[in-house]
């Protein structure tokens, strides 16, 4: 069973979401805002990825914050209490299986990750 975390109006978690329906993967749900990733979580996925890959760079909040240029002066440590603060802060969607986490919807990496 994988989770998937998704902010249910970006259109990008919609096409992951149906993609994965359409594989016959089964998952359960997880909505980004209303239960964010918390810090050991987060610490938890960067041991699987790169703390960058974490990230939704392209985000208003990211923006908002500065953090283009405030990031490669914090610790590992800041951006994941950071990141645990706002679900908006986090790439998604993200599908987290039992030795990997994917995040943001590329269907070529997906399918290799589920063996489809």
């Amino acid at each position: 069973m994988y989770i998937f975390v998704e902010y249910p109006k970006c259109s990008t978690c919609q096409r992951a979401r149906k993609w994965l329906e359409g594989q016959g993967v089964e998952f359960t749900s997880r909505h980004i805002l209303e239960e964010n990733p918390t810090r050991e979580e987060l610490a938890a996925w960067a041991e699987k990825l790169p703390l960058k890959r974490l990230w939704n760079t392209s985000g208003q909040k990211y923006r908002q914050l500065g953090l283009a240029q405030r990031l490669p002066g914090m610790s590992q440590e800041e951006q994941l209490a950071l990141l645990a603060t706002d679900g908006m802060l986090v790439k998604r969607p993200v599908l987290l299986g039992e030795d990997f986490v994917l995040t943001g919807f590329r269907e070529a990496e997906w399918a290799a990750a589920l063996g489809k």
